[in-house]
């Protein structure tokens, strides 16, 4: 599942580098709860949780379908 959740980040991840910002992966739970950090300039972006959810939240969910939490780790 991990590898999963890496290749669809991977596709966003250019998205959000052309304006500075970054998605990582921090963990894949067994109950396939995915968390992820956003970081660079999307990290404290007041846009950042129209990010998560319109386009990070809707590709997982509609790749992959399953859970997703939001974790940030300043």
């Amino acid at each position: 599942m991990k590898e999963q959740v890496e290749e669809v980040l991977t596709g966003i991840k250019p998205i959000l580098q052309m304006d500075g910002g970054d998605v990582e992966l921090v963990e894949v739970t067994a109950d396939k709860v995915v968390r992820i950090r956003l970081t660079g300039a999307c990290h404290g972006c007041p846009m950042s949780t129209i990010t998560l959810r319109m386009v990070i939240e809707q590709e997982l969910k509609g790749r992959l379908a399953i859970l997703l939490l939001f974790n940030t780790i300043c």
